[in-house]
């Protein structure tokens, strides 16, 4: 088990050494983010979400995955999340050292109330740095998902939605009735 650097950072070596937990994890420039378990409601859109693309999608062609897998943003300083839910297209996938080193073509973050700006727009940030092309921020309270596209090497609004079908652009086999994603 690797120990951490007097610094309380953490390098890509490093934590290829270190166990694996079942806490839910994100590594920020170094800094090991342990964050709390899932609140029901988020726990159920985020089922919602991933029953609609694992009904729609062909498993042989796009692959979905849930939080409990760590996308590496870059190895140096060292930068992984775990976004809620990741979706690629399988001939896309670069995987290395039992991690995602690419880029899936959509990425969904459903909100927590408590989730601050600055720690949204940095997410975002670290999406974009990878060319991460459709990320759909949800909020359930109150009730809307915005879709962002990347263009230019940004991410950028190009839909609000209270209410409509959510169509991805990369799949477009999917549609999402918005309704029938938020907590019973």
């Amino acid at each position: 088990m690797a120990t951490l650097p007097k610094t309380g950072t953490v390098t890509y070596e490093e934590w290829l050494r270190m166990p694996e937990t079942n806490l839910r994890e994100e590594v920020v420039n170094g800094e090991i983010r342990v964050m709390p378990a899932n609140r029901m409601p988020h726990a159920r859109v985020i089922q919602k979400l991933t029953r609609a693309f694992d009904r729609q999608l062909d498993p042989k062609v796009a692959e979905v995955f849930g939080s409990t897998f760590g996308l590496v943003i870059r190895k140096s300083p060292l930068t992984s999340r775990a976004p809620d839910i990741a979706v690629f297209i399988r001939s896309t996938m670069v995987g290395q050292d039992g991690y995602c080193h690419s880029a899936p073509q959509l990425v969904i973050e459903v909100l927590s109330p408590s989730e601050t700006r600055k720690g949204i727009q940095e997410k975002l940030r670290d999406y974009e740095s990878i060319g991460v092309s459709e990320v759909w921020p949800v909020r359930p309270e109150p009730s809307h998902v915005e879709v962002l596209l990347l263009e230019d090497g940004k991410l950028r609004r190009s839909v609000i939605l209270a209410e409509g079908v959510l169509k991805p652009k990369h799949f477009p086999a999917v549609q999402i009735d918005i309704a029938e994603i938020w907590p019973d």
